[in-house]
């Protein structure tokens, strides 16, 4: 397993306090009137379905100011306060069927999630970065479920020109809480700018975006987000992302739930991460661990 811790002792207080000064949020700081749900485990995060019921309402194209239709997922409870907000980007040419398996199940976890159509599906990643930020912004401020979301608890996931995305909107929006680009592709390969907690999730046999040249670069350049990881999924092509996935699912949820949430209770998946072997679902991972 190749483990990069790249922030010790005096430099990793003052590069976290930086961060925190630029970005707005310390991943450090665990806030515990934030966490949801019960205490978890490899099992917990790994079900297809997660503590709180959970349900969805459609948007139409017509609502949506600066993206096209979308789905909103969200937990029924009103009694534990809002919820962490998540948006959603499909990849080049595809709508959001092909990632809405990732809402409910996130929902079902304690998020309010919005997946949606671009306004192209030939939009590049800029584009999606700016669309997954409108997105948020319609969460937050428009929807009829703007009432439970934290608007201060936002993050981004993203598959293939969507997951470049990611990148964009984080570079564009530094408080945001977290980012997962998956099987991500982008012709900027280097995001000093980004200052967002940052999982790049890349598929071994990726021959679209491959690793080599998309999400290794992709993790190796994020030097100023406050923490970064990067896992590669064995034997898996750049399609991965588009159906219901557990290595990815559950990662997601830790990533999300230590970051949006400052849950200390999910840094057990992140640190030391899951295991490598020529045998599992993970065939690289590479973290700085949460400090």
């Amino acid at each position: 397993m190749r483990i990069r811790r790249l922030l010790t002792g005096a430099v990793a207080a003052t590069v976290t306090a930086l961060a925190t000064v630029v970005a707005g949020t310390s991943p450090a700081s665990a806030d515990e009137s934030w966490w949801r749900g019960p205490a978890p485990t490899q099992a917990s995060i790994s079900a297809a379905t997660g503590p709180f019921a959970s349900t969805s309402t459609t948007v139409s194209d017509f609502s949506t100011p600066g993206f096209g239709a979308a789905t909103i997922y969200y937990p029924t409870t009103t009694t534990q306060g809002t919820f962490g907000g998540v948006a959603i980007s499909p990849g080049y040419t595809a709508g959001r069927e092909t990632v809405a398996w990732l809402g409910p199940r996130l929902a079902s976890q304690g998020f309010v999630v919005i997946v949606f159509d671009t306004n192209s599906r030939y939009d590049q990643p800029s584009a999606r970065g700016d669309q997954l930020l409108a997105a948020l912004d319609y969460l937050t401020r428009s929807s009829s479920v703007r009432a439970r979301v934290d608007a201060n608890r936002l993050a981004v996931v993203g598959h293939s020109m969507g997951g470049g995305g990611t990148l964009e909107a984080a570079k564009d929006r530094p408080t945001l809480r977290a980012a997962v680009p998956l099987t991500g592709w982008n012709t900027d390969k280097t995001w000093p700018e980004v200052r967002t907690p940052t999982l790049v999730i890349g598929a071994e046999n990726d021959s679209v975006a491959s690793v080599s040249s998309h999400s290794i670069p992709f993790y190796n350049s994020l030097t100023n987000a406050p923490e970064r990881a990067y896992l590669e999924l064995n034997g898996a092509s750049h399609f991965a992302p588009n159906s219901p996935n557990t290595v990815i699912a559950a990662n997601t949820i830790a990533w999300l739930k230590r970051f949006v949430d400052t849950d200390t209770r999910y840094s057990q998946f992140i640190c030391p991460g899951p295991s490598v072997s020529a045998f599992g679902d993970v065939s690289d991972y590479r973290n700085t661990c949460p400090v």
